[in-house]
C-alpha cells in the first residue's frame, strides 16, 4: 500500500466513525505533479484502496471518482492541495434554507466563520465552477443538499475542516438558527 493510500483510508476511517460520510459516499483527492490522486469510483472512504491518477488536461481513467470533473477545477483555479467531499447532515440540513452558514460557536467563528453555500448538480461542470469559486476564496463549502468540500494543504488539514463545517452546522440547528 502507498503512502497516499494509507493517508486516504486514515482520513476516511475518521470521516465514517464521525459520521460525515456513510457507505460509499463522498470522496477525497491530493494534487500530485500535473494532476492529483483520487478515490475510486464507489470506494467505501474507511477502505478505499489505491486512488486513480487524473491528469489535469487529457482523459480521465473509468474508475476515477464520478466528482473528477470537481477535484480538477479545484486544482486548475486555486492553490490548495487536498479536497475532502462529505455527506455531514447537518450541514446539508442546514444548506436547505441558506445562501451561507455564518458561525456562532467559538471554533468555527475562529477557523471558518462564514460557510458559502452554493449549487450544482452532483458531477456537474456547473457544482465544479461554483466549489471551486467558492474555495478560491476559503476553506469551505457547502453544495445545497449534497454535502461539504473542503481543502487544505494536506487531507488531514481538510478533513479537520469537514469537521468543523458540521459541528458549526450541529450547533446552529440545536440553537434554532439553522433555519
Amino acid at each position: 500500500m502507498t503512502t497516499y493510500a494509507l493517508e486516504f483510508e486514515s482520513v476516511g476511517k475518521r470521516l465514517y466513525q464521525e459520521r460525515l460520510v456513510s457507505a460509499n459516499f463522498g470522496n477525497m483527492s491530493v494534487r500530485e505533479g500535473a494532476g492529483f490522486l483520487i478515490t475510486r469510483s464507489g470506494a467505501f472512504l474507511d477502505n478505499p484502496g489505491e486512488p486513480v491518477y487524473v491528469p489535469l488536461v487529457g482523459d480521465v481513467p473509468e474508475n476515477a471518482s464520478s466528482e473528477f470533473r470537481l477535484h480538477r477545477e479545484v486544482y486548475r483555479q486555486t492553490a490548495h492541495d487536498a479536497v475532502v467531499h462529505a455527506h455531514p447532515v447537518h450541514a446539508v440540513a442546514v444548506s436547505l434554507g441558506s445562501d451561507r452558514v455564518i458561525a456562532r460557536d467559538s471554533e468555527g467563528q475562529m477557523f471558518a466563520p462564514e460557510i458559502p453555500v452554493v449549487g450544482g448538480a452532483p458531477g456537474s461542470m456547473e457544482m465544479a465552477r461554483n466549489v471551486a469559486a467558492a474555495l478560491g476564496n476559503g476553506r469551505v463549502v457547502i453544495v445545497r443538499a449534497h454535502g461539504t468540500f473542503s481543502a487544505g494543504k494536506t487531507l488531514e488539514e481538510a478533513y479537520i475542516l469537514t469537521s468543523l463545517a458540521e459541528h458549526s452546522c450541529h450547533i446552529l440547528l440545536l440553537a434554532g438558527g439553522g433555519r
